[in-house]
Protein backbone atom coordinates (compact mmCIF):
# COMPACT_ATOMS: atom_id res chain seq x y z
CA UNK A 1 0.00 0.00 0.00
CA UNK A 2 1.40 3.23 -1.16
CA UNK A 3 0.16 6.40 1.05
CA UNK A 4 0.41 9.46 -0.22
CA UNK A 5 0.05 12.94 1.86
CA UNK A 6 -0.38 16.68 0.56
CA UNK A 7 0.46 18.71 3.50
CA UNK A 8 -1.79 22.11 4.03
CA UNK A 9 -3.86 23.24 6.96
CA UNK A 10 -7.55 23.21 7.02
CA UNK A 11 -10.22 26.27 6.59
CA UNK A 12 -11.37 28.85 3.96
CA UNK A 13 -8.92 31.19 5.22
CA UNK A 14 -5.33 28.99 4.45
CA UNK A 15 -7.32 27.68 1.43
CA UNK A 16 -5.10 29.61 -1.36
CA UNK A 17 -2.02 29.88 0.56
CA UNK A 18 1.57 28.95 0.40
CA UNK A 19 1.63 26.17 2.72
CA UNK A 20 -1.40 24.81 1.50
CA UNK A 21 -0.01 23.47 -2.35
CA UNK A 22 -0.10 19.93 -1.01
CA UNK A 23 -3.39 19.88 -0.66
CA UNK A 24 -3.95 21.75 -3.87
CA UNK A 25 -2.40 18.36 -5.54
CA UNK A 26 -3.91 16.12 -3.99
CA UNK A 27 -7.48 18.09 -4.93
CA UNK A 28 -6.00 18.16 -8.58
CA UNK A 29 -5.26 14.36 -8.56
CA UNK A 30 -8.70 13.62 -7.23
CA UNK A 31 -10.04 15.41 -9.81
CA UNK A 32 -8.97 12.79 -12.60
CA UNK A 33 -9.18 10.10 -10.52
CA UNK A 34 -11.93 8.17 -8.99
CA UNK A 35 -12.01 7.57 -5.25
CA UNK A 36 -13.64 6.95 -2.24
CA UNK A 37 -13.73 8.92 0.63
CA UNK A 38 -13.24 6.75 4.47
CA UNK A 39 -14.51 8.66 7.10
CA UNK A 40 -12.77 6.92 10.48
CA UNK A 41 -11.87 9.72 12.96
CA UNK A 42 -8.64 7.87 14.12
CA UNK A 43 -7.64 9.12 11.14
CA UNK A 44 -7.41 12.92 11.76
CA UNK A 45 -8.06 13.98 8.04
CA UNK A 46 -9.38 13.35 4.68
CA UNK A 47 -8.41 9.68 3.41
CA UNK A 48 -9.40 8.67 -0.19
CA UNK A 49 -8.92 5.66 -1.72
CA UNK A 50 -8.20 5.57 -5.26
CA UNK A 51 -7.77 1.41 -5.74
CA UNK A 52 -6.19 -0.92 -3.59
CA UNK A 53 -2.96 -0.41 -3.22
CA UNK A 54 -2.99 4.17 -2.86
CA UNK A 55 -4.30 6.11 -0.28
CA UNK A 56 -4.73 9.82 -0.37
CA UNK A 57 -4.16 11.90 3.06
CA UNK A 58 -5.08 15.44 3.68
CA UNK A 59 -4.24 15.72 7.60
CA UNK A 60 -6.95 18.04 9.49
CA UNK A 61 -4.89 18.60 11.86
CA UNK A 62 -2.88 21.73 11.17
CA UNK A 63 0.69 21.63 9.78
CA UNK A 64 2.30 21.30 13.07
CA UNK A 65 0.94 18.40 13.89
CA UNK A 66 0.81 16.41 10.69
CA UNK A 67 2.23 13.45 11.90
CA UNK A 68 -0.34 12.50 13.93
CA UNK A 69 -2.63 12.05 11.18
CA UNK A 70 0.08 10.23 8.81
CA UNK A 71 0.67 7.64 11.40
CA UNK A 72 -2.20 7.03 12.51
CA UNK A 73 -3.45 5.93 8.74
CA UNK A 74 0.51 4.37 7.87
CA UNK A 75 -0.45 2.16 10.52
CA UNK A 76 -3.71 0.97 10.27
CA UNK A 77 -2.87 0.04 6.90
CA UNK A 78 0.77 -0.75 7.15
CA UNK A 79 1.62 1.14 4.15
CA UNK A 80 5.28 0.21 2.66
CA UNK A 81 5.93 3.37 0.88
CA UNK A 82 5.19 7.35 1.94
CA UNK A 83 5.42 10.24 -0.43
CA UNK A 84 4.35 13.31 1.18
CA UNK A 85 3.54 16.57 -1.04
CA UNK A 86 4.90 19.97 0.39
CA UNK A 87 6.08 23.56 0.12
CA UNK A 88 9.36 24.80 -0.07
CA UNK A 89 10.58 28.41 0.89
CA UNK A 90 13.86 27.41 -0.58
CA UNK A 91 13.21 26.99 -4.24
CA UNK A 92 11.84 29.70 -6.38
CA UNK A 93 8.13 29.40 -7.25
CA UNK A 94 7.54 26.97 -10.28
CA UNK A 95 10.13 25.02 -9.18
CA UNK A 96 9.60 21.51 -8.28
CA UNK A 97 11.81 18.75 -6.72
CA UNK A 98 11.97 14.96 -5.55
CA UNK A 99 13.89 13.71 -3.12
CA UNK A 100 13.89 10.91 -0.74
CA UNK A 101 14.89 11.39 3.37
CA UNK A 102 17.16 14.15 4.56
CA UNK A 103 15.91 16.68 7.38
CA UNK A 104 12.88 18.84 7.33
CA UNK A 105 14.33 22.08 6.49
CA UNK A 106 12.99 23.97 9.30
CA UNK A 107 9.20 23.22 7.64
CA UNK A 108 7.29 22.04 11.29
CA UNK A 109 4.73 19.79 8.74
CA UNK A 110 7.64 17.76 7.91
CA UNK A 111 9.12 17.71 11.50
CA UNK A 112 6.05 16.59 13.44
CA UNK A 113 6.12 13.38 10.40
CA UNK A 114 9.81 12.95 10.77
CA UNK A 115 8.84 12.61 14.76
CA UNK A 116 6.21 10.28 14.34
CA UNK A 117 7.63 8.40 11.35
CA UNK A 118 10.82 8.92 11.01
CA UNK A 119 12.63 10.48 7.22
CA UNK A 120 12.94 8.04 4.77
CA UNK A 121 9.81 8.92 2.74
CA UNK A 122 10.00 10.53 -0.29
CA UNK A 123 8.87 14.05 -1.10
CA UNK A 124 7.52 15.99 -3.91
CA UNK A 125 8.87 19.73 -3.07
CA UNK A 126 7.22 22.74 -4.56
CA UNK A 127 8.20 25.93 -4.61
CA UNK A 128 6.76 28.98 -3.02
CA UNK A 129 9.87 31.21 -2.41
CA UNK A 130 10.81 32.95 0.46
CA UNK A 131 9.54 36.11 1.59
CA UNK A 132 10.53 38.62 4.49
CA UNK A 133 8.57 36.72 7.09
CA UNK A 134 8.69 33.23 6.43
CA UNK A 135 5.67 32.59 8.82
CA UNK A 136 3.38 35.27 6.68
CA UNK A 137 4.83 34.12 3.53
CA UNK A 138 3.58 30.26 3.54
CA UNK A 139 0.73 31.40 5.56
CA UNK A 140 -0.04 33.99 2.71
CA UNK A 141 -2.60 33.68 -0.47
CA UNK A 142 -0.60 33.48 -3.90
CA UNK A 143 -0.94 37.04 -5.83
CA UNK A 144 -2.52 36.86 -9.17
CA UNK A 145 0.35 37.35 -10.74
CA UNK A 146 1.85 33.87 -9.19
CA UNK A 147 -1.43 32.15 -10.42
CA UNK A 148 -0.46 30.83 -13.60
CA UNK A 149 2.97 29.84 -12.55
CA UNK A 150 1.53 28.10 -9.61
CA UNK A 151 -1.37 26.37 -11.94
CA UNK A 152 1.48 25.35 -14.54
CA UNK A 153 3.98 23.77 -12.02
CA UNK A 154 0.51 21.74 -9.84
CA UNK A 155 -0.24 20.84 -13.29
CA UNK A 156 3.19 19.12 -13.95
CA UNK A 157 3.60 18.18 -10.38
CA UNK A 158 0.25 15.95 -10.55
CA UNK A 159 1.56 14.51 -14.16
CA UNK A 160 5.02 13.24 -11.93
CA UNK A 161 3.08 12.09 -9.37
CA UNK A 162 1.34 9.65 -11.88
CA UNK A 163 4.96 8.50 -12.77
CA UNK A 164 6.60 8.36 -9.39
CA UNK A 165 3.79 5.80 -8.40
CA UNK A 166 5.36 3.39 -11.17
CA UNK A 167 8.45 3.89 -11.14
CA UNK A 168 11.21 5.43 -8.14
CA UNK A 169 12.31 8.53 -7.48
CA UNK A 170 15.60 8.59 -8.45
CA UNK A 171 14.01 7.85 -12.19
CA UNK A 172 11.29 10.87 -11.72
CA UNK A 173 14.26 13.19 -10.22
CA UNK A 174 16.16 13.34 -13.22
CA UNK A 175 13.17 13.55 -15.47
CA UNK A 176 10.56 15.59 -14.27
CA UNK A 177 12.55 18.24 -11.96
CA UNK A 178 11.65 21.53 -12.69
CA UNK A 179 14.03 24.58 -12.18
CA UNK A 180 12.31 28.72 -11.72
Amino acid sequence: MTLVVGLGNIGKSYENTRHNVGFMLIDLFLQENSATLISNPQFKGELYKINSSLLLLKPNTFMNASGLSVRAVRDFYKCERMIVIHDDIDLNLGALKFKKGGSSGGHNGLKSIDELCGNEYERIRIGVGKGQNVVSHVLGAFKNEEKELLIKVLNHAKKSLLKLLQSDITQIASNYTLKA
